[in-house]
């Protein structure tokens, strides 16, 4: 799954977890693909199954691309 990492840096500052997000914003590419940056993502405390869960809810938006 693709995300975009500014939508996630916004949803990230939005749930007020400023340090993931900065970390995000950091390490990460503008595309975030989850399984390419998985043990990044892991990393920073964000599992497939936590980003799964945020886009369910709505949370990102119609960035997601398959």
């Amino acid at each position: 799954m693709k995300l975009d990492k500014q939508e996630l840096v916004r949803v990230l500052h939005t749930e007020g977890d400023n340090e993931t997000a900065d970390k995000v914003a950091a390490q990460l590419p503008d595309e975030i693909d989850t399984e390419r940056d998985g043990d990044t993502l892991d990393g920073l405390g964000l599992d497939r199954t936590q980003l799964m869960a945020k886009l369910a809810g709505g949370g990102f938006g119609g960035t997601i691309a398959p």
